[in-house]
């Protein structure tokens, strides 16, 4: 086995282990990288089809590329989809920054969406590489009544034995991808042809959102809504050229999704521990 064909089966195993011990079990689809990967492990692990739904909380706000790969790929792979309408930004914690409100709407929507169909697992797409808070969560990660994660109180995971069996109430978030890094997804991507939104790769923005690139070649290396997400200057219009790009780069992958350049770092922590996925 190569590398990887050793996350992949990690991720598989973990799949099957969620399945086994979660009786009301979905999975988060943002039809960015990570999660379609997951789409495509999943169907490995359970012989071609994905046993659970998959659930967008949309906030209306996706751009309209991603929209149309969305409508295409649900219909191609036969998906179980429920797509949940987030509630609106004035709902949202004013003391928070206004990126971080944005985002904030789908936790709102995604404790709606527990609460109404009675989810006692949601799979999500998370990487340990991609913030230092997620850096944090266990492949089994429980949340209380609300939701809510409680980064000092996390169970230990040793030797692939995972912590299930919690007391009434709490649900879970499990995930698959925890252990996978950003240039061994799109290694993966490359190797089983796993097809993507064209956002990800390079071309010439001359505006977008009201900003003008001056003709730059830019590309999304992180795929989120309208107004809290920016290209990245990049030639890498191939998935060849991305994983050369990513041996190499050293800025961040969310560096085009700050929840604002003048916002509290903290608000990302805050977002996680209110249930932000």
């Amino acid at each position: 086995m190569d590398h990887l064909d050793k996350l992949e089966a990690q991720s598989i195993y973990i799949f099957r282990e969620a399945f086994h011990a979660v009786d009301k079990l979905a999975m988060l689809w943002s039809f960015g990288k990570d999660s379609t990967v997951m789409i495509w492990l999943a169907r490995k692990a359970f012989f071609g089809h994905v046993p659970f739904p998959l659930i967008h909380c949309d906030t209306e706000l996706e751009m309209d590329e991603v929209y149309a790969y969305r409508d295409k790929y649900v219909k191609e792979w036969g998906i179980d989809f429920i797509s949940h309408l987030c509630p609106p930004y004035e709902l949202t914690d004013e003391s928070l920054p206004h990126a971080a409100r944005v985002a904030s709407r789908k936790t709102l929507g995604l404790r709606e969406v527990i609460e109404q169909r009675g989810y006692e697992g949601i799979i999500a797409g998370i990487r340990r590489d991609e913030e230092g808070t997620r850096a944090k969560e266990r492949y089994f990660s429980p949340r209380n009544e609300d939701a809510a994660w409680d980064v000092k109180d996390q169970p230990p995971e040793f030797w692939d034995q995972f912590k299930t069996d919690f007391p009434p109430g709490t649900s879970l978030r499990i995930h698959p991808l925890l252990h996978w890094t950003e240039l061994d997804i799109w290694q993966y991507v490359k190797r089983e042809n796993i097809p993507l939104p064209p956002l990800y790769y390079a071309r010439p923005y001359h505006e977008f959102e009201g900003l003008d690139f001056g003709g730059k070649m830019m590309r999304f290396r992180s795929i989120g809504e309208k107004g809290i997400t920016w290209p990245v200057e990049s030639d890498a219009d191939t998935i060849e050229k991305i994983v050369e790009e990513l041996k190499t780069t050293r800025t961040s992958e969310r560096s085009g999704r700050p929840m604002g350049a003048d916002e509290d770092e903290s608000s990302f922590e805050r977002l996680r521990a209110a249930g932000y996925m």
